[in-house]
């Protein structure tokens, strides 16, 4: 097998969601295999510290930075057509999101619009208008970021979890119509990654515990654990490859009693 088809040398890959965490992570370490990339965010001043990182660690690397807000989906509209009349699009990561943990019965019709929109609504605009402009240029690869808590009962999760389930079917479907004309679309499904939302839970001794005990492999995982199969995912290495959610999860998801 030629190694060369794990590399996104002069690829043009846009990551929504890449102000921090796992965004932040992957655009980061998608540069590393050779990627330009596109950043989408809100936060400008957090965007510029994600294309300082790239820039130190792919110098070569060519960043272009987007401060849009996916939930306004006029704006988000204008930006992806500019997006995509400057140059091909090869790859997507369709990442941005947000959680409101809330018990089921708390929950407001605002919070659970709130996580809809940007979870499920603004991942599937995003990957409409980017699809549109993969299937003019003939080609394409879609990660769409889903979560272990789409695929499996989380408490306080009602609305994430609603989305995410969302964004899996959305995978599959997406993959069905397009894959035929050479875009193909999959899904990475993390369980619990170190990032600046998820440090104050994994500092709790007691609810950690409980994550642990979940976690066949004993550990949450790190984000640079997400880089390999994102590359793999955006490459020719697979090729051959749509319509799948790989969960990127220690085992979380085949645990049982």
């Amino acid at each position: 097998m030629d190694q060369t088809c794990f590399s996104l040398q002069n690829k043009r890959i846009l990551v929504t969601g890449a102000s921090r965490g796992i965004g932040r992570a992957l655009a980061v370490g998608l540069s590393e295999f050779g990627a330009n990339l596109v950043l989408m965010g809100r936060d400008s001043n957090a965007l510029s510290e994600t294309e300082t990182l790239i820039r130190q660690s792919a110098p070569h690397a060519e960043v272009e930075k987007i401060i849009c807000d996916i939930r306004d989906l006029e704006q988000l509209s204008l930006q992806l057509d500019q997006i995509c009349q400057t140059g091909q699009i090869h790859g997507l990561v369709n990442n941005a999101g947000m959680n409101i943990r809330k018990p089921a019965l708390d929950v407001t019709p605002e919070t659970w619009q709130a996580v809809l929109d940007t979870d499920l609504s603004g991942a599937f605009f995003v990957a409409q208008s980017v699809g549109r402009a993969m299937l003019r240029q003939g080609g394409g690869s879609i990660v769409n970021i889903s979560s272990v808590g789409g695929h499996v009962a989380l408490r306080t999760g009602v609305a994430y979890a609603a989305a995410k389930a969302g964004v899996i079917q959305m995978t599959k479907v997406l993959a069905l119509e397009w894959s035929g004309q050479g875009v193909r679309v999959n899904g990475i499904g993390p369980w619990y990654f170190r990032t600046p939302l998820t440090e104050h839970l994994l500092n709790d001794e007691n609810y950690y515990s409980e994550i642990i005990a979940r976690t066949p492999m004993r550990r949450v995982g790190e984000l640079h654990e997400l880089i390999g199969p994102t590359v793999f995912l955006l490459s020719e290495a697979s090729s051959y490859v749509t319509g799948q959610t790989l969960f990127v999860d220690g085992g979380m998801t085949i645990y049982g009693f």
